[in-house]
């Protein structure tokens, strides 16, 4: 199928872009159009105006500042892949980017299409929830910060308001003593999660986790900190009785199920995953006792 007739918009900035946005009904942004244009093709959208983001070069850059990595929302899956920088200060965002889709696609999918998207068995979301990430908004009223925790609205749908555009999104510089995993199952390389997790722990030189956060995706309709795992696992030894206690507890996570892949059948991946994740990350952040 071919999509339903549309104006396209290029616009050469931000303010521009956001204008546009204001002033034109049923518009949509274009960044990757890895998920949009199917989704058009398909007729399950159906925009009468398409602003293309393309041009503006301030969506683009890859920077670390005081707060952190800040990476603009028109930066492609592929840069950030093959980023030195990413992978020295986010190497969670770093891994998780391997995941996703195939190369041709990263070519053109951008982490803030991924992000505003919001499929619930995408990878970058889920590793933006692990990192606590901060999602930099602008639009007709000004400029705000969005934690992403607040950020997923409902199934598909961001708390954007009328008129605003993802413009950057910071995430936190990786501590020294810390190390990260991403781990996910799906049925072939490529396919979206059945389910996915991302670690991040932080060891004292006694080997003891002093910092862990975690998130699952594939499982509701946005990513899920697993609060209570993380709670459980901070003051104890790294050891493989930690990690088994951790796998239970993420095992009883609430889960969404369907015909293929049932709740209780996500639930046992959930416990499986973050067990296999969280030996890795403590691995990478300095060691495991016993394991």
């Amino acid at each position: 199928m071919k999509a339903p007739p549309f104006r396209y918009h290029a616009p050469d900035d931000l303010a521009s872009a956001v204008a546009l946005m204001g002033s034109l009904e049923n518009a949509r942004v274009l960044a990757g159009g890895q998920s949009l244009m199917p989704m058009m093709n398909l007729r399950m959208a159906g925009p009468d105006h398409l602003i293309d983001l393309g041009r503006i070069a301030d969506l683009r850059g890859v920077e670390e500042r005081p707060q952190g990595l800040r990476i603009g929302a028109m930066v492609t899956q592929r840069t950030l892949e093959k980023s030195d920088l990413v992978a020295r200060l986010c190497p969670l965002l770093s891994e998780a980017v391997t995941h996703v889709g195939h190369q041709q696609t990263r070519n053109r999918g951008t982490l803030g299409g991924s992000l505003c998207h919001l499929d619930p068995g995408a990878e970058l979301p889920v590793a933006a929830a692990a990192l606590d990430a901060v999602m930099h908004v602008v639009g007709p009223e000004g400029a705000r910060d969005i934690a992403f925790a607040d950020f997923p609205m409902d199934y598909l749908t961001p708390s954007l308001k009328p008129g605003e555009v993802l413009a950057h999104v910071t995430f936190p510089r990786a501590q020294s003593t810390s190390g990260a995993a991403f781990l996910e199952f799906n049925r072939r390389p490529a396919d979206f999660a059945i389910v996915s997790v991302a670690a991040s722990v932080s060891l004292g030189a006694d080997g003891v986790i002093t910092q862990a956060s975690i998130a699952i995706g594939g499982v509701s309709h946005a990513p899920m900190r697993l609060s209570q795992v993380e709670t459980s696992l901070i003051g104890a030894r790294a050891d493989e009785a930690v990690f088994a206690g951790a796998a239970a507890l993420a095992a009883r996570t609430p889960c969404d199920g369907d015909e293929l892949y049932p709740a209780d059948y996500r639930q046992d991946l959930c416990g499986v995953l973050v067990r296999r994740a969280l030996v890795i990350a403590c691995k990478r952040a300095g060691g495991v006792a016993h394991v």
